[in-house]
């Protein structure tokens, strides 16, 4: 998926720098969409145990 800087055909040195920085900006990005699910899930199940903390609580 992410090649190596010398397997790349870029015709030049800037070329090369600016598709490894494409390529690496878009592997952060999907690193980044990742770690927001995940954190999604994990704040669910957060507000999940509050809630049955409080309703047991109150009963």
């Amino acid at each position: 998926m992410f090649p190596f800087p010398f397997c790349t055909n870029a015709s030049s040195p800037q070329d090369a720098y600016r598709q490894h920085q494409a390529h690496k900006l878009a592997f952060m990005k999907a690193m980044r969409n990742g770690l927001e699910t995940r954190l999604a899930a994990l704040n669910a199940a957060i507000a999940s145990m509050e809630s049955q903390q409080n309703s047991e609580s109150q009963s």
